[in-house]
């Protein structure tokens, strides 16, 4: 049995189970492979690649020993260091324990100090105790104190409109002029605009625009000019936006055959307004090869040099639209029926009407036209009349309502009518039924014109009583 266990043991240690003591010899490199490999070399049991593959094992051992003792070292450092410290601080003090959530390295890796040197973290601005020196405020800092620094003013910035722009925003302002007339509305939206160095593009481009108009429309054209000098432009805008447009005349005619006379018409009454200065045509004697910037400076000098020309060039465009009295719109339209009766000319009476620039005064032409009739002789009148309203009437000159109003106004002056014209009853009746048949009129203004009564007498023994 003995031989057994000496048999077994001895079996055991050439396998390759080592005891404790074995094992710990092996780690502080008393023996180990090493010496196996001695004895393997002794007995000449290895092949050339098992003593290769051996030879590496034995190398990354040796590494990993290497690195598990300077590992080991580092950390004895460190335990040392640490406690070296604590022997001198106070036990009671935070300082003194051990802060586990210490974001210092405690792997012995790194150099050992804090992240940003202390300054890092949410929240912080720098590390502690360091003193920052006195900054002048900026007033561009979004962090700037108004109150603590004093009044901020805000100011909205408009960029320049360019050329393009400029047309796009100028030409609906003053096509709603054209509709309004109310100068200082305009002022209002010429400040929201930044016209910059194009300023006075705004009058040679209203100048112009008003070309394509009426003459109330150019009326309207110079009295803003009037308005907005001094205000809005100078005297050198203006003169520089006229200066422009006598360039352009070669253009502008293309459009319009009377720019030249038009536009001097505009220098004559802008001269007379104080908008150009007098010494203005002064600049172009014999510096003009234009033909047509000629004609229309001669147009300005003509205009001007006429006995109180100033005065007059007040209603160089006419008196326009609305704005002329009722006696003088009365007047215009009598003067254009007399002429139509004597000429038969219907476009030429529709031209007539159309420059008066009423459209909603056109009942006073129906009323005038029906008591014309009835104060003529003779059916060629009636004819005549019955052929106007019905021309205008298609041509849309005169809508329903105003031609039922005109009809309505005689109607109700029909009994003072007849006081001068006797036979104003018959003679309405009969021009009220011939445009009821001419589609002039419709039938319940027929059926609404007023008829004479008639009252019949029975015979003398009835005793002069009028039958029912």
């Amino acid at each position: 049995m003995a031989t057994e266990v000496e048999t077994w043991t001895g079996a055991a240690q050439h396998d390759g189970v080592f005891s404790f003591d074995q094992e710990r010899a092996g780690e502080d490199g008393s023996f180990g492979d090493e010496d196996l490999l001695s004895e393997t070399e002794v007995n000449g049991n290895w092949t050339p690649q098992e003593k290769a593959l051996h030879e590496a094992k034995l190398k990354a051992k040796a590494k990993r020993r290497l690195r598990k003792s300077s590992s080991r070292d580092s950390t004895r450092e460190s335990l040392s260091e640490s406690a070296s410290g604590e022997l001198g601080a106070d036990p009671h003090s935070p300082k003194g324990k051990i802060n586990v959530n210490d974001r210092k390295s405690r792997t012995g890796k790194g150099r050992g100090l804090p992240k940003k040197g202390g300054a890092g973290g949410k929240g912080v601005w720098g590390a502690a105790g360091m003193v920052y020196e006195m900054e002048e405020p900026d007033a561009k800092d979004p962090n700037y104190d108004d109150v603590a620094q004093g009044d901020t003013i805000y100011a909205t910035v408009v960029p320049e409109l360019d050329e393009k722009e400029l047309v796009k925003m100028v030409n609906p302002i003053v096509k709603e002029y054209f509709q309004h007339g109310d100068t200082k509305e305009v002022q209002m939206l010429l400040k929201e605009l930044n016209l910059g160095s194009h300023k006075f593009e705004f009058s040679s481009m209203a100048v112009s625009l008003s070309f394509e108009y009426k003459a109330s429309h150019r009326e309207l054209t110079s009295r803003l000019l009037s308005d907005l000098s001094g205000k809005m432009l100078s005297e050198s805008d203006m003169a520089r936006a006229f200066d422009r447009m006598l360039k352009e005349l070669p253009d502008l005619i293309l459009d319009t055959p009377e720019a030249p006379q038009m536009l001097g018409q505009f220098v004559a009454r802008a001269i007379a307004d104080h908008v150009l200065p007098m010494s203005f045509l002064n600049r172009y004697k014999g510096k003009v090869d234009c033909d047509h910037a000629r004609a229309a400076l001669d147009r300005a000098a003509v205009l001007l040099s006429m006995k109180r020309g100033i005065m007059r060039l007040d209603n160089v465009w006419g008196v326009g639209g609305g704005q002329r009295p009722v006696k003088h719109l009365i007047k215009e339209m009598n003067l254009l029926l007399k002429e139509y009766l004597i000429s038969g000319d219907v476009p030429e009476a529709e031209r007539c009407l159309r420059d008066l620039e009423v459209p909603h005064f056109h009942h006073e032409l129906v009323y005038e036209a029906v008591v014309m009739v009835l104060e003529s002789k003779g059916d060629k009148a009636i004819k005549m009349m019955v052929k106007l309203l019905q021309a205008f009437w298609k041509m849309g000159l005169i809508t329903l309502d105003q031609m039922n109003r005109g009809f309505q106004r005689v109607y109700d002056e029909l009994p003072e009518i007849n006081v001068d014209v006797p036979h104003a009853h018959s003679i309405m009746e009969s021009f009220v039924d011939l445009c009821y048949q001419e589609s002039v009129i419709t039938k319940q203004l027929r059926d609404a014109c007023p008829s004479r009564g008639r009252k019949r007498f029975v015979s003398e023994g009835d005793g002069g009583l009028v039958k029912s």
